[in-house]
């Protein structure tokens, strides 16, 4: 006997399967990874109203300034956001904005400072499952500029980069580091690739903001510096101000 369909769970499917409609959501989606960094989102939002709470991930919905607003906790790496965002598509929403974090592959790109994705080097195990290699992965840019201007009227340090994305947190070598720096590379996360590449097969608009984290190069971790917990605090600020400028406020 064969596979009877021939997908055997589709995005379309999930998304019935949490019963999220379009009407449950907003055309704006802020999506942070990990559930803290919701927690502090949800104080900006108004009303908020859970959607569904399936595994790990939660979907709230509310209002921001006459927004309507939606927010998940959306996976920190490409096998959980891959799933986050295909509800996210799936349910309508138009708009997705994700606030995560980097390491540095430059030097001069420091902890604390944010990075604005505009380009990816796919090096994830997902997204060869939706494409094909010479497939060009990129953040909308409407989105990406009004975060870029907004961050540094807010007088913060923000970089336009390429954002190399991979699944192998702890086999980024001096080897491979390199290799991709040389193909233009000058930030490294794990979400930014499956998110912007599904959404673009979605025609959904999608873009990236992220705190650096860590210097890949110099050796510095900054996971407890208080400047990258400014620059989280930041990424929400500007995200949100973002939704108001689509919006037209």
């Amino acid at each position: 006997m064969q596979m009877q369909k021939d997908v055997h769970l589709t995005g379309k499917d999930l998304t019935a399967m949490v019963q999220l409609r379009p009407q449950d959501v907003g055309k704006y989606a802020i999506v942070p990874g990990p559930r803290d960094r919701m927690e502090v989102l949800m104080k900006k939002i108004e009303n908020p109203v859970k959607n569904f709470s399936f595994m790990e991930y939660t979907m709230y919905t509310g209002m921001f300034e006459g927004i309507k607003l939606t927010t998940i906790n959306g996976g920190r790496f490409s096998t959980d956001t891959a799933i986050t965002s295909e509800v996210m598509c799936n349910a309508g929403i138009q708009n997705i904005i994700r606030i995560g974090t980097c390491g540095s592959l430059d030097e001069n790109i420091k902890v604390g400072d944010l990075v604005i994705v505009d380009k990816v080097i796919r090096g994830d195990g997902v997204t060869p499952y939706y494409v094909d290699k010479d497939f060009v992965t990129v953040a909308d840019k409407k989105i990406s500029d009004l975060m870029f201007n907004i961050a540094k009227e807010m007088g913060c340090n923000v970089h336009r980069c390429t954002t190399w994305t991979t699944d192998a947190l702890l086999r980024e070598t001096r080897e491979i580091v390199e290799a991709k720096r040389k193909e233009g590379a000058t930030a490294v996360d794990m979400v930014s690739s499956t998110l912007l590449t599904i959404a673009q097969k979605y025609n959904v608009k999608a873009a990236s903001i992220l705190a650096v984290s860590d210097n890949v190069i110099t050796g510095e971790m900054g996971f407890m510096n208080p400047l990258y917990y400014m620059a989280e605090a930041n990424m929400i600020k500007i995200a949100l101000e973002t939704v108001k400028k689509l919006e037209g406020k």
